[in-house]
């Protein structure tokens, strides 16, 4: 059975790009626009992974990762941060918020697929 990834990105190209790449190494991708779209479509289902921009409209990143782990389905769930942010201090934002990666864009595809496969349990 596939893993299922959600990314959430308010770029369209970046989302498709992103997953290209994933469904290529044989993952299932859900996608939101933002942090709120993303939540929304987190209705229970298992989700191995999420991959998440910082800087979105409506709710950003780091807010997007606070909510995600109060819910209990995705307490555990771990969190890749993929954003164009490399402040040390936007990093740390982001561990605290419970993201356990940080990738900067822009990004070779390979290098996020080897941070993925090190999230993603068998």
């Amino acid at each position: 059975m596939a893993k299922t990834i959600m990314v959430v990105d308010d770029s369209a190209s970046l989302r498709q790009v992103v997953g290209i790449a994933l469904r290529g190494a044989g993952y299932d991708v859900i996608e939101g626009c933002d942090g709120r779209d993303a939540l929304a479509k987190l209705t229970g289902q298992k989700v191995h992974l999420v991959i998440s921009d910082v800087n979105m409209p409506n709710m950003d990143g780091i807010t997007f990762v606070k909510n995600l782990k109060q819910l209990p389905a995705y307490k555990f769930t771990p969190v890749i941060m993929l954003t164009t942010e490399s402040q040390e201090g936007k990093k740390q934002e982001g561990q605290a918020a419970g993201a356990k990666a940080w990738v900067v864009k822009p990004f070779q595809p390979a290098q996020m697929l080897a941070a993925v496969a090190k999230l993603v349990m068998p």
